[in-house]
């Protein structure tokens, strides 16, 4: 059967989403995401698109952004060579890292525009990453709160109000609602690293396994019992992690 082809946006703007191949990791640390971030830059003052917000996850990225001189085709294919070419020269391995076809969804009103960028930031929220998008890192809501540094902000501020200092509260307010947005259908369960997990541990207080093995018993199941709504996160990895036999973690 022939593929689909892609809906074209009038707008020009479009919701992307990148998996890993077999769902793998696409970043296995903070320098890989910040080279794909670079590559992001490089390519976006050779082709002008605009970049208007992101997150990357460790086995997937979102992106909005505005075609310009190129088809969002060519740009994603210009993108992605460039990142898997230095990925595999870092990891001595070849062959694909992408999935081979990415998501996408055209983006043609003001009111979308601003539910699909929520979506992107409250990613790792609802992942069990974090719980404050403040602190994510790795997604464009540092750039509309503080330094915009490669993110287009003008378009998604200026919806909110011409005075910016006002935009940048309002869109706080709007970004941190609780939601139930679903964009380009993605419900599949992320995987989630050993990393993230003690990072959700440390912002609970817990900055070691040892310390979490010397709580009393109520404390120790509530920590537990939090860890475990962590979307992605497997009995058999949080055993693992924490050093308590499955069979307490599941009872809990």
């Amino acid at each position: 059967m022939p593929r689909q082809a892609r809906e074209k946006s009038e707008s020009g703007i479009y919701h992307l989403m990148l998996r890993g191949i077999n769902k793998q990791n696409i970043f296995e640390d903070e320098e890989d995401k910040k080279r794909f971030l670079e590559t992001l830059e490089y390519y976006r003052r050779k082709s002008g698109y605009l970049l208007y917000g992101y997150c990357l996850m460790d086995n997937h990225i979102h992106l909005l952004i505005k075609e310009k001189n190129e088809s969002i085709s060519q740009l994603i294919k210009r993108i992605s060579s460039s990142y898997v070419y230095w990925y595999n020269q870092k990891y001595e391995r070849c062959g694909h890292l992408f999935q081979e076809r990415f998501k996408s969804e055209a983006i043609e009103t003001e009111e979308y525009f601003l539910v699909v960028l929520r979506y992107i930031h409250q990613n790792p929220l609802k992942a069990g990453i974090t719980k404050n998008i403040s602190k994510y890192l790795w997604s464009s809501y540092q750039g509309y709160i503080g330094n915009s540094g490669n993110i287009d902000i003008d378009l998604a501020l200026d919806i909110f109000s011409n005075d910016r200092t006002k935009a940048v509260e309002l869109f706080k307010d709007y970004n941190n609602e609780n939601n139930s947005d679903k964009c380009l259908d993605y419900t599949e369960k992320v995987a989630v690293s050993d990393k993230a997990v003690m990072d959700y541990l440390s912002e609970m207080g817990i900055t070691s396994i040892s310390q979490l093995q010397q709580l009393n018993k109520e404390q120790r199941d509530e920590v537990i019992r939090k860890a475990k709504k962590i979307e992605g996160i497997t009995i058999r990895q949080l055993a693992r992690i924490t050093g308590f036999s499955k069979s307490v973690i599941d009872r809990l």
